[in-house]
This record gives structure tokens, sequence and C-alpha cells, in this order.
């Protein structure tokens, strides 16, 4: 009799395959970044692959997609920093959350270097490591395990961030919601922990992330790189 037992992870809040989860993160990397020429291009693409996904994935992208195509660009960007850049409520770093810009923080986001330096993956371009599309990227192209181990580690913060988008009828609250549809259900302690971050709002005490900008490491100037030393994985954001 073996007095080992196997862990299995909790199921998804919504029944999915690991392909289409996968595709969720992949998609939901490029949609949740800044809205650039390359993104736009993709956008017959992006709806292509919603419509690949289970009938009730889609209608987490429909409105999104609807957006990027019927608005200019100047004002897709306008309204991307407006929502994301400008809001504290709104922010993308996932620890920005619970350290604003303290020392703390910078404690956190080596939580998430360690995570990509142990994949072979490396950040280029002064890029943050909590921003979430970098972290649905890494999830869906790199490691799907540790990634998700982060995601779900987050998961109060993901769900927090789509219940502010919500609130301003963002259409980028959807993908947060198939973003948290790929996780595990919230639980009692989630959700103590999102009203406990809602009414604290993140720290204001402005210190700078000196234990993070210690690492030289986290600020690799070179070509980001994935195990085999394909330069192939490109992580976007890192602007607050």
């Amino acid at each position: 009799m073996s007095l080992l037992k196997v862990r299995r992870r909790p199921e998804p809040a919504i029944r999915i395959s690991e392909h289409e989860r996968r595709l969720v993160w992949r998609m939901a990397a490029l949609l949740l970044d800044y809205p650039n020429a390359d993104t736009l291009a993709m956008l017959d693409q992006l709806s292509s692959a919603a419509a690949e996904l289970p009938e009730h994935m889609r209608p987490y992208f429909s409105e999104l997609l609807a957006h990027l195509r019927a608005t200019p660009p100047l004002a897709l960007a306008a309204s991307y920093v407006e929502t994301f850049d400008l809001r504290r409520r709104a922010s993308m770093h996932l620890t920005f959350y619970a350290y604003g810009d303290t020392r703390k923080r910078g404690m956190a986001l080596l939580r998430f270097k360690h995570a990509y330096k142990h994949a072979g993956v490396e950040l280029g371009d002064h890029e943050l490591p909590d921003h979430l599309p970098v972290l649905l990227e890494f999830a869906a192209t790199v490691d799907p395990i540790g990634g998700e181990r982060l995601l779900g580690e987050h998961l109060p913060v993901i769900e927090l961030l789509r219940l502010s988008l919500s609130d301003t009828k963002s259409p980028y609250a959807g993908i947060l919601g198939a973003v948290v549809a790929t996780l595990p259900p919230l639980t009692t302690a989630d959700r103590r922990k999102i009203a406990e971050l809602a009414a604290q709002g993140p720290p204001e005490e402005e210190v700078g992330l000196d234990p993070f900008a210690m690492d030289p490491a986290l600020f690799d100037s070179a070509a980001p790189t994935r195990p085999g030393g394909s330069a192939d994985y490109h992580p976007r954001g890192g602007r607050r």
C-alpha cells in the first residue's frame, strides 16, 4: 500500500480543456496589453481563436474584440492609458494592490522573477514581472504549471481588477472574467482578501523598489529567451 497521495489541483471555475485554457491565457495576454498596431492587425486571428473556444467562453471576448474593431487607434490608446495607467485601482501590476510602491513590493516581485528564471525565461526592456499580460503569456507559452500557480496566488487581485473594470463598464472586464474562469473558484479567504484590498487601496508610501532594483538580472536588456535559446518569447508591459 502506497503512503503517497497524489495532490490533485482544484478544478477551474468552468470546465475547460488544457488546450482551451492556454488559448484563453494567450488571447488574454494579447488583448490586455497596450493596443498597438501589431495587436490590432491580429483581430481577425483573435476572433477566429475565440470561435474555437467552448460556447460559454466566447462572450468573455466578444465585447472587447468589437470595441477594438470599431474604435480609432488613437482613441484606443488614450482609453487604455486612462484605464490602466492613471487609475491606482486598475493597475495591471499584480503586486501593486497589496504593496503599492513600497519596499515590500520589491520582495514580492522576486517571487515572479524566480519563477521565470526557473523556467529559463529572462525579461528585457525593463519589464516588471508582475505585469498581468506578461504572466499570462508565460503561463500560455512557457510554463503552464508555474504560471497557473502564480495566477492562482493572485486570484483575489485579478478578481478585484475585474470588479473595478466592471464598475466602470470597461470592455476589458470580460477578458478578466475569462481568466478568472480558467482558475479554481474563489474561496472564502479569497473574498475576504478582495474586500480588504478594496477597502484599503494600494499603499501610498513612495520609497522605490530597492530590493528589486538591486538584482541586475531583473532588468537584463538582452533579448528575452525561453528554454532552448529561442528568442520568440516577448513579454509586454511594465509601464508602472
